[in-house]
């Protein structure tokens, strides 16, 4: 092959790509393909590490599991009489209203597209399309999962359309957190009369349905004013450097 030839092929291999890139119609096969062949491969590798796990690890499994169950069993009855006393309490206040959280384990399978990482095609059974999802990390908030086209799609936390409701500080200063495709998230619409430092920790309020109260979000790193509101920008604890597995929170109250 001669000069000429190979300057071609880069060449094409560069609009290619460069089309691929810019393209939505393009991609949109491409990603569907690669995204069948990655959830056969992890299907596959999960399959394979498990057969090897209770092949070959089962003995010292079996004994971390017992000791694991002691503390779990002693955790278990703490739960019990908290659940019994909050029931007390909320028998004595005549409430009607109920928790019952409930949390997934999910996996991602791919970017929706090339180049943005705060995107990704999730792999969910029973995904129920009209409703909107928390997504965490351990105790971390990572972002929300919405429904594009009929698939679940999670939205991290940098991205602009990630949004819920927080509270930032001791004081519990209200606010709806949202990313801006960069590297921390903006909290707006805090009341003016609240004071928000530096440092202060951001949490999920509870109050939108999406998060229960309490999960880790970040800390303030800076606050401005405008428009009769105070904005905080917030470095999240999350950090999206491996998006693999997830815990996807489904709306919990009833009243």
């Amino acid at each position: 092959m001669n000069k000429s030839s190979i300057g071609y092929l880069f060449l094409v291999i560069a609009l290619f790509v460069g089309a691929l890139n810019y393209s939505p119609t393009l991609q949109k096969p491409f990603i569907s393909s690669l995204n069948f062949i990655k959830k056969v491969y992890l299907d596959t590798t999960t399959s394979l590490n498990n057969t090897i796990d209770r092949h070959f690890f089962q003995a010292k499994t079996i004994d971390e599991l017992k000791e694991k169950l002691k503390h779990y069993d002693n955790n278990h009855l703490v739960m019990q009489e908290l659940a019994s006393e909050i029931h007390d309490l909320y028998t004595l206040n005549d409430a009607n209203m109920s928790a019952n959280p409930s949390v997934e384990l999910i996996r991602a399978t791919s970017y929706q597209r090339f180049g943005d990482f705060n995107r990704l095609w999730l792999d969910i059974k029973d995904y129920n399309a009209s409703k909107i999802y928390g997504l965490t990390y351990k105790d971390l908030v990572a972002g929300i999962v919405v429904n594009k086209d009929g698939r679940p799609l999670g939205l991290l936390n940098n991205d602009i359309k990630s949004a819920y409701s927080v509270y930032i500080g001791e004081k519990r200063a209200p606010g709806i957190a949202h990313g801006n495709n960069e590297k921390n998230i903006i909290v707006n619409f805090i009341p003016a009369w609240f004071e928000i430092k530096i440092g202060d920790k951001v949490i999920t309020s509870g109050l939108d349905n999406v998060f229960f109260k309490g999960l880790k979000v970040g800390k303030v790193l800076s606050v401005s004013y405008s428009e009769g509101y105070q904005n905080a920008v917030v470095e999240p604890y999350y950090q999206t450097n491996e998006p693999n597995y997830f815990y996807m929170i489904k709306p919990f109250y009833k009243k």
